[in-house]
């Protein structure tokens, strides 16, 4: 007999995220590397458009894959040696994926869908068990996912049987389906995801994608050092990259977002949000890599096109944590704006060419000061 799942309670006391849910993120970086590796190569070779579309479709799959793990885990990790066993399974599909992410880029998703249905065929099974150990709305809303999420595993077949031109509008269409399925298997019963739990577990993996950020950019200086030696234009690059990734973490996690997610409209917007916050971050390091090339004559492209290679996505993060993840705790209109402003300085540094980077970093540093400066004026936020 199949051993049930019963659902943990939204008020349980110092929860905190486990060593196998730390195990399976860790996992994730193998993924999210190889997808910045590619944007960098394609952005360099002067294929934009390319990159960002081969980008974008992979670190949502990735993404995806994290955050289905990711919440049914805050409801029913039982952490029992057959939950061990099939999160297990789901890590041998990350790492299918992440191997097959540059034939990705050439528009062959072959692996790529292997290490995808890996997974949610693991996350099915889950939802199974969850089903097996709940009765009435909660079994409905259980049966629900498993059904959801096994149509779009089928869905994600077009990106094999149909011709290359189709392959953006399977990735809209099924994207969009995967949207939806918990806002509609959750119509009659709230799975009882913990808030403190889930915006743990959003702060860690944020900090892995930080981390893969500096190992690229890192990597990328040491390569170009080895291979050129021009320290000069090299480190001003690596500073500013450095300050960036310092003020991402630092404004990221200046408030308590747990408080906010009280709802699933909440939760969810905040959630979904987060693919951008994600994805930038990552795209950042690669952007770095970009610049750095550009500075030693590996680029085909101008030093203005290197730069927003960085100021973009930097900008990007600052404008998304803000709008689903700082605001909720600013209190007045300077405190409001402090981000948004800071997001157009950033892209306005595009226009600085090879000075770019290190002008972003500390526009970023900048940012930070000033919010610590209005942060401790007004004082801390009212206890809710």
């Amino acid at each position: 007999m199949p051993v049930p799942i019963r659902a943990r309670r939204r008020d349980e006391e110092h929860r905190t995220a486990t060593p196998l849910e730390l195990f399976f993120d860790l996992c994730f970086v193998v993924a999210i590397a190889q997808a910045g590796r590619q944007l960098a190569h394609a952005l360099a070779e002067g294929h934009p458009g390319h990159g960002l579309a081969g980008y974008l479709m992979l670190f949502f799959a990735i993404w995806w894959a994290w955050m289905n793990f990711s919440w049914f885990s805050s409801a029913y990790d039982t952490d029992d040696p057959l939950y061990r066993v099939v999160t297990l399974v789901q890590m041998a599909g990350v790492l299918i994926l992440a191997a097959g992410v540059p034939q990705a880029f050439e528009s062959d998703f072959t692996l790529v869908w292997c290490g995808f249905v890996v997974m949610r065929l693991a996350m099915v099974t889950q939802w199974l068990r969850a089903a097996y150990g709940s009765r009435g709305a909660e079994r409905r809303t259980a049966l629900s996912y498993a059904l959801g999420v096994t149509v779009c595993q089928v869905g994600w077949l077009g990106l094999l049987l149909l011709p290359k031109g189709a392959v953006p509008l399977v990735f809209v269409l099924v994207g969009a389906l995967e949207l939806a399925v918990p806002g509609l298997a959750e119509r009659g019963w709230q799975t009882s995801w913990h808030a403190r739990h889930i915006a743990e577990r959003y702060g860690l993996f944020t900090i892995i994608v930080l981390g893969e950020t500096i190992a690229a950019a890192t990597l990328a200086v040491q390569s170009a050092l080895d291979a050129h030696d021009a320290p000069g234009s090299l480190l001003p690059i690596a500073g500013g990259g450095l300050l960036l990734v310092f003020a991402a973490y630092w404004i990221y996690f200046a408030v308590p977002i747990h408080r906010h997610l009280r709802t699933n409209r909440q939760a969810f917007l905040w959630g979904y949000g987060h693919y951008l916050v994600f994805g930038s971050a990552a795209a950042i390091g690669a952007g770095i890599e970009v610049a750095v090339r550009e500075s030693v004559g590996r680029a085909d492209l101008s030093a203005y096109g290197a730069a927003a290679c960085v100021t973009v996505p930097g900008a990007l993060f600052l404008c998304t944590v803000w709008l689903i993840h700082s605001r909720h705790h600013k209190r007045g209109t300077a405190q409001q704006l402090v981000l948004p402003v800071s997001a157009l300085l950033v892209l306005a540094c595009t226009f600085a060419g090879r000075a770019a980077v290190p002008a972003a970093g500390l526009v970023a540093a900048a940012t930070v000061a000033v919010g610590v400066h209005l942060t401790s004026r007004q004082g801390p936020a009212p206890a809710e």
